[in-house]
């Protein structure tokens, strides 16, 4: 009974080490392959018809405002009037009547000068996934610049170059290491799953019809 024991408990310690390793490959493996296309350098951004803007709520879970949020809408604002930009795709989370976050960026863009009809909503974005392969799958888009933080690039411009598109990350301003610590923390994890993701052909929650950008 107890070398029965031992050994189920030296699987269990196999399969954590396994799983570590894993993790940490995988996180390596994605900052190497998109360290290329990301950058916090606007003249670095090439010329882009269509932006994606990745979404976050505007206000965390104590009522704060979400420093994610407001960067990331700088960051777009700023890369739509240096002229590098078009239009810009506001993909993200609205899964609840009270809860929407395209309608919330684009009234922060507006608020911020970009025109309303340079600005279109994908309301389908409830994952990075979800709102990269609806780009090209439902908004036509082969080639992006896409926007958030660059822990959220790195991922976002991976996926999006293995699902066959031209993509390159503008990174927002990061929040300090404090404030964000439990967002890097489940990063490391979010990559991981990547790998989980492409293996299993994993698709966006919903489809639809297709929406052409002039």
């Amino acid at each position: 009974m107890r070398k029965t024991i031992k050994n189920i408990l030296k699987f269990f310690l196999l399969l954590f080490v396994a799983g570590i390793i894993f993790i940490a490959l995988a996180n390596y493996s994605i900052k190497k392959d998109s360290e290329a296309f990301v950058s916090y350098n606007i003249a670095d951004v090439p010329e882009t018809k269509t932006a994606l803007l990745l979404g976050t709520g505007k206000v965390l879970s104590n009522g704060m405002p979400n420093a994610y949020f407001y960067n990331r809408i700088k960051a777009a604002t700023d890369l739509f009037k240096s002229g590098k930009i078009q239009y810009i795709i506001v993909s993200g989370d609205n899964s609840t009547k009270d809860y929407n976050e395209p309608e919330d960026m684009q009234l922060a863009l507006v608020q911020q000068g970009v025109p309303q009809d340079h600005i279109i909503l994908d309301h389908a974005g409830f994952r990075t996934l979800d709102s990269v392969v609806r780009a090209k799958d439902i908004f036509g888009q082969t080639k992006l610049v896409i926007i958030s933080q660059k822990f959220h690039n790195e991922r976002a411009v991976f996926l999006a170059r293995k699902n066959g598109m031209e993509a390159f990350g503008y990174n927002a301003a990061d929040v300090n290491k404090y404030a964000g610590l439990k967002t890097n923390l489940r990063e490391y994890f979010a990559k991981a799953k990547v790998y989980w993701d492409l293996l299993f052909g994993v698709e966006p929650k919903f489809g639809g019809e297709k929406i052409v950008i002039p």
